[in-house]
């Protein structure tokens, strides 16, 4: 597919499925993040960023599926562990430029893709971070700590737990629903609410997990 084809296909798909998950964006932000989506498709191709490559799924599945959490969030400083190619923390930093947002991944690579969407989007409200989330020591820890396809839950709030503040939630992006890793979740730890998120043009289940200590369920 050529670049004006895919480009036009992509406006196109954007612009429906926000009108139908009722999400009002400008006509800047729009374009934000369909360059982002071309930097994400440009490299890709050599950084392994991402196993999605049909460029007619690319906004469904990247873009729509980030943003299809925007009602969950509700702090001022997001952190996003595991960011891989920026999903979600990236398209959720265009659609809501008045919060802050951190980008936490160890792979060296991801995060210099990272940087460079940073650079070139102009994002002053991303940071990015490359390390290990046991490593990382913020100046205070996080209300809210989201995840993507990053690893099972038990994992999530063994090594990022030290992250979250007391009252906080881990905001945990999955496909199926999945009992196995509620069921691991160690001592201490509960689903506070568990939501189906609808994500247009996109196949298969989708599930938002919203994790907090067990004594911090209301």
């Amino acid at each position: 597919m050529t670049n004006s084809l895919s480009n036009s296909l992509w406006q196109r798909q954007l612009r429906d499925g926000l009108v139908a998950m009722d999400v009002s964006l400008s006509e800047a932000q729009q374009q934000q993040l369909l360059a982002f989506l071309n930097l994400l498709n440009k490299w890709n191709r050599a950084y392994n960023l991402t196993a999605v490559r049909d460029e007619r799924e690319m906004v469904s599945r990247q873009l729509l599926d980030s943003l299809s959490i925007l009602p969950r969030v509700h702090t001022e400083h997001l952190l996003d562990v595991g960011a891989g190619g920026g999903l979600p923390g990236i398209p959720l930093a265009i659609a809501l430029p008045e919060r802050r947002f951190t980008l936490l991944d160890s792979n060296g690579k991801k995060t210099r893709f990272l940087n460079q969407c940073v650079l070139e989007l102009g994002l002053g409200n991303v940071e990015v971070i490359h390390g290990r989330a046991e490593a990382c020591t913020p100046e205070q820890p996080f209300s809210q700590i989201s995840s993507r396809a990053f690893t099972a839950l038990e994992n999530l709030v063994s090594w990022c737990g030290d992250l979250l503040a007391n009252g906080g939630e881990f905001l945990a992006m999955k496909g199926q629903f999945p009992d196995d890793e509620v069921a691991a979740l160690p001592a201490g730890w509960q689903v506070k609410s568990s939501h189906s998120l609808e994500v247009p043009g996109a196949d298969g289940d989708r599930h938002l997990l919203v994790v907090t200590r067990a004594d911090h369920s209301q």
